[in-house]
């Protein structure tokens, strides 16, 4: 989930491109990857990059009344700000603003969607999943 945005940086504020993702992404951090595929729009600002995303994935997680592993669909509406390392012209190092956690753009002007993905993706898990709406839960069977 990298994107090259040298040219977009030597570019005027207001400037946009578009890209199709279609990436394999793991939000849980368990190895069980999955395809996140959607539209990215990024646009240069004044500090970097805004960029913003639309995705959909699916995602294991376990039923919170049968315990039993399902496939849960996500759609991700992503909207982060990311600031370039180095200046794209000179490559003299740039001062990041002073918010906590705040995306960045590397030294070789790639921004990597991958954490703020992950990061989405995460808020997005609902805190009692269920596979249907209808689960009856564990029963004991005598």
């Amino acid at each position: 989930m990298q994107i090259n945005v040298s040219q977009l940086l030597k570019e005027a504020v207001g400037s946009v491109r578009n890209y199709e993702l279609n990436d394999i992404t793991d939000i849980t951090g368990d190895g069980s990857g999955s395809t996140a595929h959607g539209k990215v729009t990024l646009m240069r600002t004044n500090r970097g990059v805004l960029g913003q995303a639309t995705l959909h994935t699916k995602i294991k997680v376990s039923c919170s009344r049968c315990l039993s592993l399902f496939n849960y669909p996500l759609e991700l509406s992503i909207e982060e700000e990311y600031f370039p390392i180095l200046d794209i012209s000179s490559g003299t190092s740039l001062e990041l603003p002073d918010e906590p956690g705040c995306f960045t753009i590397n030294e070789h002007h790639i921004l990597d969607l991958t954490e703020t993905v992950r990061q989405y993706g995460l808020i997005a898990i609902p805190m009692k999943p269920l596979c249907r709406e209808d689960c009856v839960g564990l029963t004991a069977k005598l």
